[in-house]
């Protein structure tokens, strides 16, 4: 897990950024949060080089660090913090997480398909023009999420939580929602189509929305 050391600057409560030494490797101590280090440029490109050069990042705290026109394909990222993180143009094509938060992150024309993300959370986050597709996405938070003309298709959303998400034309066609739980959400031009709507949880069992769900689905789908 990253560490939790609070930044240097004694009435900041932020958490320390990640530092990187002259060989390219992650610094075990005391450091400034990314508002107050003395070189944000030096540390930002820091972090976005060791990302590049490492295929397995292990604890690394990259809070509010923007990211633009990378690849991060088949990277592996455990206890990593990206929370106030902006992801911009990322391709990352089979890329793993566990136990990595992307809290109130922002992610902008993503390509985050065939990911295995567990055990993640994405609490607060930004999804815009964002594809999830053919990904495991097991047991994560998206929790208070706004997505907007994104896609979670083909993937396995088994007991995620989507509890006061805002959902707008994005589609979780043939999907797994085996104990996914949508509770108090907003929902504009959302398509279920082929997904098991029946074993998710959509606020109260024989609500009014789950009831329309599950005749839809009886029909033919949930367009």
């Amino acid at each position: 897990m990253f560490n939790l050391n609070k930044c240097m600057v004694r009435a900041c409560d932020n958490l320390a950024i990640s530092a990187i030494d002259e060989n390219g490797e992650l610094i075990e101590g005391k450091n400034y949060c990314l508002i107050h280090t003395p070189d944000p440029g030096k540390i930002q490109a820091d972090i976005v080089n060791y990302i590049q050069n490492h295929e397995t990042i292990i604890g690394l705290n990259a809070s509010k660090i923007s990211f633009t026109d990378m690849d991060f394909s088949n990277k592996k990222f455990y206890g990593c913090n990206f929370m106030h993180c902006t992801f911009t143009n990322i391709r990352s094509k089979g890329m793993r997480s566990r136990m990595s938060m992307f809290d109130f992150a922002v992610f902008a024309d993503c390509n985050l398909v065939e990911s295995n993300i567990l055990f993640t959370s994405f609490s607060g986050a930004t999804f815009s023009h964002t594809l999830f597709t053919g990904s495991d996405l097991i047991e994560n938070n998206f929790n208070g999420v706004f997505s907007m003309q994104s896609s979670f298709d083909d993937s396995n959303l088994y007991n995620s939580r989507f509890i006061r998400a805002k959902l707008s034309n994005t589609s979780f066609r043939n999907c797994n929602l085996k104990k996914a739980l949508f509770n108090q959400y907003e929902m504009d031009n959302v398509s279920f189509k082929m997904s098991n709507t029946k074993e998710a949880v959509f606020e109260d069992a024989g609500s009014e929305i789950y009831t329309d769900l599950e005749e839809k689905q009886e029909e033919g789908g949930t367009q």
